[in-house]
């Protein structure tokens, strides 16, 4: 057999009926035919599964056990396979961790772009917190004009309360004889006034010289030495050679992400600090998630117009009505401690007293009960009604009452990183203003245009880091504008997306890959897609050919059938009607015979815009804010016609037939 076709030889999975067909390899080949005439059948069931099994029996025994038995389709056999990749509408990932920029490996090159050109900045002054080896810090000195006097000073006590009598002792028998103590200089040996109550600062000065040539050894010894006595702090403080002797300038260098105002400190940036699925970057109260279910006020009351203590807060009440166990007698005792009456409607209670009644009171309250004759009185802590929820809820082994209690919670973004999933500390570090979280909010669009213009904004140094990474990121941004999903955000979840948004991310995720040699079966890629986008998908799926791989498609769309290389058309009817190659070929024989699809296609066959349309047979949606409501009755879209790509060219026929 020759090697540029794949050969199928006798395939009868479903209702396919002993067919053979041979498909032209690396050419972009679409299967066509009425819902249910076997198209899956041969596409996915016969080529892809076998194309699958035959990878698994090539693998050793050790990882097939791992992957399970697959059974042969019903075919006699097939030659010409290549490796096989199905990308149909079932494969979003149902993570709730997963996003579109994790699934399409933009997200991992963002974290390695951001900890190796992100600049932290301190959320206390909003100046960048840089970091300078021992060189850097010489230049700075040497940088100063010749004949300044310059003090190198260790910090190492830093706006702390003592009097460091033992710390000034220690600083003198290690040699040094000057100190400086919240900006005035002393002898070690001095009396040193220092309030035990107040916060010093004391620099011990390390060395003390006039700037000129030659100098480089000595100053790199003494920045040395500052900086390891002031653990990786050292301040270099001058006086420019024309200025009077009591002007000095200060200037604090650190060889860690530290901010020397406000003592913000960062760890060494790596990638997993970035990321939201690992501990070391997820923020710790939703740990990654972004959001947090909680029970919602709303829920919790939903009529207030019933009385606190009977039956305004739903989860304290039975399913007859009566209000449970004593929460009555304890929304009294937060009443009386408050000074509001809890027989009064919910609507009734001013601001104060719906604090009190959600979120508790610090003090506890007098609980008074009474069983039978006998009052009783104790205090309680009362936390809230939001406080005594969520606690039941997560000590409770109860399935029974998670479900109950889980009709009054309503998920909300993460009070603590607001949605964006990243400890505080992650977000303070920034590529040209924009932190890792601002630049996945962005949509696709949105995104290519920030990384295309950002290496205006780098420095020489960022730009020859970051220059692989931001390639990468603008080749994947670039496919998935191609494929039409300009408009989704990088943080969307996956879960969220459609069955064509996913296959269409997956398809820009295997361009980006840029295999060769393989065969890609895809289901219905034109689904959901807008016509003004559906000739970028096309395009998408020529460009994949045309990096030499066989494309396989499963299709309705009249635009993808006339710019195929290749058209099977499987008919005559649905079921066991169906199973039959009834035509292929390329598109200009394809339409010269009779078949179905080639009928509609050549224009033998028209379906007539229906001249009156039904009325729906009830109130749309739209009506309800305004809008006019122009949906059609079924039966109507059924028999639509096919203009420019959106509907299919095969349903039409099969609503013909």
């Amino acid at each position: 057999m020759a090697q540029d076709k794949i050969v199928v030889v006798g395939a009868r999975e479903n209702n396919l009926k002993n067919i053979t067909v041979e498909i032209p390899r690396d050419k972009l080949v679409v299967i066509t035919g009425l819902s249910g005439s076997g198209k899956s059948s041969l596409a996915f069931q016969t080529i892809y599964a076998e194309g699958q099994r035959r990878y698994v029996e090539s693998l050793s025994a050790y990882a097939r056990q791992f992957l399970g038995q697959m059974d042969k389709p019903d075919v006699d056999h097939i030659e010409g396979l290549s490796p096989a990749v199905s990308i149909d509408q079932k494969t979003a990932s149902r993570n709730p961790r997963s996003t579109v920029g994790t699934v399409t490996e933009i997200y991992d090159y963002l974290r390695i772009l951001f900890a190796r050109v992100g600049v932290p900045y301190s959320p206390a002054t909003g100046k960048p917190i840089t970091r300078q080896s021992t060189d850097e810090v010489v230049d700075a000195a040497k940088a100063l004009p010749e004949g300044a006097k310059l003090q190198i000073l260790s910090p190492v006590v830093r706006q702390r309360k003592g009097e460091y009598k033992k710390e000034l002792k220690d600083i003198q028998s290690a040699g040094y004889v000057r100190v400086r103590v919240d900006g005035e200089m002393h002898e070690v040996t001095d009396d040193i006034p220092m309030d035990r109550y107040k916060q010093h600062t004391i620099e011990v000065v390390v060395d003390r010289l006039v700037v000129k040539e030659g100098l480089d050894r000595r100053l790199a010894d003494s920045i040395e030495t500052a900086l390891k006595m002031g653990k990786g702090l050292v301040t270099l403080s001058h006086q420019l050679p024309d200025q009077k002797d009591d002007v000095w300038h200060d200037e604090l260098f650190s060889e860690h992400y530290s901010c020397p105002e406000s003592g913000f400190t960062m760890p060494e940036l790596e990638p997993r600090m970035f990321s939201f699925n690992s501990p070391f970057g997820a923020c710790p109260e939703c740990t990654g998630l972004g959001t947090r279910t909680e029970f919602d006020r709303d829920m919790v009351v939903p009529d207030p117009s019933k009385p606190l203590r009977d039956g305004a807060i739903a989860p304290f009440v039975y399913k007859s009505g009566d209000v449970k166990e004593w929460w009555p007698q304890v929304l009294d005792a937060v009443g009386r401690a408050v000074g509001f009456d809890a027989s009064l409607p919910f609507s009734a209670l001013d601001e104060k007293a719906i604090d009190a009644v959600f979120n508790g009171l610090p003090e506890p309250v007098a609980v008074i009960t009474n069983y039978g004759r006998t009052e009783r009185t104790f205090t309680s802590q009362w936390d809230g009604v939001l406080a005594v929820l969520r606690k039941k809820y997560d000590q409770t082994e109860s399935e029974w009452i998670k479900r109950d209690l889980e009709q009054y919670m309503r998920t909300k973004p993460c009070p603590v990183c607001h949605g964006q999933r990243l400890k505080p500390e992650t977000l303070c570090v920034r590529i040209a203003t924009k932190n890792i979280a601002e630049v996945t909010c962005m949509s696709v669009a949105e995104a290519f245009a920030y990384f295309d213009g950002l290496d205006a904004k780098l420095n020489a140094r960022q730009r020859a880091i970051g220059e692989r990474a931001v390639k990468e990121i603008l080749e994947r941004l670039r496919f998935l504008n191609d494929v039409g999903l300009a408009y989704l955000t990088l943080d969307r979840s996956a879960n969220t997306l459609a069955g064509g948004e996913a296959q269409r991310i997956r398809l820009a995720t295997q361009i980006g890959s840029g295999l060769m040699g393989c065969l890609y079966v895809l289901d219905e890629p034109s689904i959901g897609l807008h016509q003004r986008d559906n000739h970028k998908l096309i395009e998408t799926l020529m460009r994949l050919r045309d990096l030499g791989n066989t494309v396989l498609v499963v299709e309705h769309d009249e635009d993808t059938m006339r710019q195929a290389d290749w058209l099977i058309d499987i008919g005559p009817g649905a079921g066991e009607h169906g199973g039959v190659i009834v035509n292929e070929g390329p598109l200009e024989e394809f339409i010269k015979r009779s078949s179905p699809t080639a009928d509609y296609l050549n224009g033998k066959e028209v379906i007539e815009v229906p001249k009156e349309r039904r009325k729906p047979s009830m109130p749309s949606p739209l009506a309800a804010i305004g809008l006019a409501a122009v949906s059609p009755h079924p039966e109507a879209v059924e028999k639509r016609p096919k203009k420019s790509g959106r509907r299919a060219v095969g349903q039409v026929a099969e609503s013909a037939g």
